[in-house]
């Protein structure tokens, strides 16, 4: 990454992790205290030279649609050198725990066509965009809700090769680490991770970097 550039990270309740109501907020404050604030505790102790900004964005209950919204006002008004976006799992929650309120449900074509198009007018005004897959933390891959997820994740993985854009493979880190211990180790409802499993979201995210 470049020296004194501006990092902002976008996404749903896992990025957002308690930004807009900080505890004990620090000086840089508004990062929560997931894997953004891990993001930035190790940038700056492992790469103070770089002087990296690093803005978290993320909304609790954000779908692609919902940061598609905002993504002018409160994303690109920030003029950033460098995006992720971590978006994913609630455009597939929704159509499981709210079956009925098909408003609410973000199918995978308009899923797609919506990342797709954030990608494509960001891409010219950053120096770089990363795509952070959705991940569920449930091992059985027949499980409907994980299948649902598997293939929200491809599509992701189809627009970063299209677009030639960095993508992180979040689930696949968790399913390495799901080999060895239970899914409730890592979150008490499969996707909102303890501070063990932002670690290893924010892990990939710096190993995709060169940070690690």
């Amino acid at each position: 990454m470049e020296p004194g550039s501006k990092l902002v990270m976008v996404g749903d309740s896992i990025t957002d992790c308690g930004r807009a109501h900080p505890v004990g907020e620090a000086p840089r404050g508004g990062l929560g205290n997931g894997y953004v604030a891990l993001v930035d505790a190790h940038l700056q102790a492992l790469h103070p030279d770089w002087r990296i900004r690093v803005v978290n964005v993320g909304t609790s209950g954000n779908t692609v649609v919902d940061v598609a919204r905002r993504w002018e006002d409160e994303v690109m008004a920030l003029r950033p050198d460098y995006v992720s976006l971590m978006i994913g799992v609630n455009d597939v929650w929704r159509q499981f725990d709210m079956p009925l309120v098909v408003e609410r449900h973000v199918g995978i074509d308009e899923y797609r066509d919506t990342l797709r198009h954030l990608v494509a007018i960001t891409k010219p005004r950053v120096r770089q965009m990363y795509l952070l897959s959705p991940f569920y933390l449930e091992p059985h891959r027949n499980d409907p809700m994980r299948k649902a997820v598997d293939a929200y994740i491809d599509a992701m993985r189809e627009v970063a090769a299209r677009e030639r854009v960095p993508f992180v493979d979040v689930q696949a880190e968790f399913d390495r680490l799901l080999t060895q211990v239970n899914t409730w180790v890592w979150a008490p409802d499969r996707v909102h991770p303890y501070l063990s499993g932002h670690l290893v979201i924010a892990r990939a995210f710096l190993t995709a970097v060169g940070a690690l």
